[in-house]
Formats: structure tokens, sequence, C-alpha cells
């Protein structure tokens, strides 16, 4: 419904990227504002640097939809290591315990339902989490230990698969703020042998899939055939097309009241205008009451 549009903000929409290992998010970010001359962009959720895959990149106005996208699940295909607890829950840090991986069969399948569900996680110590008003990873680096506390997180599947004695897969959907290097340090202490994040490959975040991602650098060929339009980062919520009248209210921040056979009750939901042109998103109350969250179209 919605297309790209181009505005005084400059390109507005959403760049899929498929992450390489080594680069921060921070540096993929940086280098896409490089290669379009968009200086507004942000992302919808962070990858370590080690980790690959799915980087979800808001241009222009689109960045007041992040808040949005990030609440989505995601989805995560990687090893975990076992035997081997590290400093920072993966690959990248120091070895602080050691335990030879049970020789016989786990029930991989018990160890799985047990992080299913609602969960309390903590975070790793090196994390991005605050800690009285600093990172955590701050308070880490400077030899101290972040008094981090448990925290609910969902895990929606968690699939495991032993695939050497010290080796497993691992393929996860889970909603936002949880980590997986933490889930394989938990799995580890509960076959009892501890463990560490190995790899980590992004293969989803919210409707988008990393099939659809290009590396960064494919930005220098152009931009028409990559950009995605903005409302596709919501595109699991509801919608509801709006009267022209009331479009053009909610674009200067009026609630509008609605009724008619386009417009359900949503907590969250696409607007668009009767030309098909997407608005933002609202909230759409039972009386027909619209009210604009986020605006994205017009000024």
């Amino acid at each position: 419904m919605s297309r790209r549009r181009r505005g005084d903000s400059g390109l507005t929409g959403v760049l899929l990227i498929d992450k390489e290992p080594g680069w921060t998010s921070h540096d993929v970010v940086a280098r896409a504002r490089r290669l379009t001359g968009q200086r507004r962009i942000g992302h919808t959720g962070a990858l370590d640097p080690m980790a690959t895959g799915l980087l979800v990149l808001c241009l222009g106005r689109a960045t007041r939809l992040v808040e949005y996208m990030m609440a989505g699940e995601k989805a995560y295909e990687g090893e975990i290591a076992l035997g081997r607890e590290t400093e920072t829950d993966d690959a990248e840090g120091r070895v602080v315990r050691e335990r030879e991986p049970p020789a016989g069969a786990l029930d991989l399948d018990a160890v799985a339902a047990r992080f299913v569900g609602e969960i309390m996680q903590t975070p790793p110590a090196y994390s991005a989490v605050k800690v009285e008003g600093r990172r955590a990873y701050a308070v880490a680096r400077e030899g101290e230990r972040p008094d981090l506390k448990p925290r609910p997180v969902r895990v929606s599947a968690l699939r495991l698969e032993r695939t050497a004695r010290d080796r497993l897969r691992v393929a996860v959907r889970c909603g936002p703020g949880m980590y997986v290097r933490g889930l394989a340090r938990d799995v580890g202490r509960a076959i009892g042998c501890g463990a560490h994040l190995a790899s980590l490959r992004r293969t989803g975040s919210g409707p988008f899939r990393v099939e659809q991602a290009v590396p960064v650098e494919a930005l220098a060929g152009g931009l028409d055939a990559i950009v995605r339009p903005a409302d596709e980062g919501v595109a699991e919520s509801a919608a509801a097309i709006l009267h022209p009248d009331h479009a053009a209210q909610l674009r200067h921040g009026q609630a509008v009241w609605a009724r008619g056979g386009f417009l359900r009750p949503a907590a969250l939901a696409r607007l668009y205008g009767a030309d098909g042109a997407f608005v933002g998103v609202g909230r759409v109350d039972e009386p027909g009451r619209v009210l604009a969250l986020k605006v994205v179209a017009g000024g």
C-alpha cells in the first residue's frame, strides 16, 4: 500500500542488512550513513560483533517506528560450546570455568522445555543493560562485577541438537531483551558442565527474514531496489483506513473519532489514508477514537 518517499529529511524506509562478523551494529549504521548520504538512521536491535545476520535499519521518518519494530520477535541460529564458561558468555571472552561435558546421551528436549515461555534471565555481565546509571559492560571492563538482577524474557521456541560431545546446535525464537549468550550460559548450567555461545546468526526480525537482506556494501550500488516501505516493519499489526479529513488531522497530531467498517479496535494499528498512503501508527479504541502514536507521513 505504502511507497518509499523522499522529503526534507531524506529517504524514508527500511533497509535489511546482512551483517558481517567483526562489525558492531554502530559500524553498520555509520557505513550506511556514508553510502546513502542519509544521516537519520536507526536500528531495531543490535547484534554483537561476533554475530552475523539480519540487522534492520530505519531511514528518515521511519526511525519513528523503531520502538514498535523492536517489540517484534527475533529468530536466531547458532552453536553452543559445552564445558567452558566465559566472562562474556560468548567465544570472545576469557574462560572462567571449565568442566568436561557429559559423555552419555542428553535429554535435550527436556532441557529446552525449561527455557520456553516467560522465563527469568540474568543479562550477561558484558551487556548494555544499565546498572545505577552505567552500562554493565563499562562496570565489567573496570574489573568489577555489575549487580545484574534476573528479569522476565519470553522464548517462543527453542531447539537443541547435539552435533559433537562439546557442541550443540541451537535455534531460538524470542521476544525483546532476551540474550542468546545468556541462554547458552544457562543451558550449559542446566546440563551441568557450563557453556558459552560459540557462534550466532540472526535469521529473522519481526516480519523480515535474513534471506531478504543484502551486505552493507550493496548500498553503494543504489537504493531504489533495496529500500522497503516503512509500514512493512509493522506489517504484523492491524490496519485502519481513514477518511481524508481524519488522515490530515492525524498528521497534525490530533485524535479523531471515526466510525466505519474499516476501523477495528487495536492497541497498535497501521494507519492509512483513503488513497493508500501510510500515515503512521496509532491506537484504535472501541468508540472509534483513533489516536496517532507516531506519524511518519508529512512534516
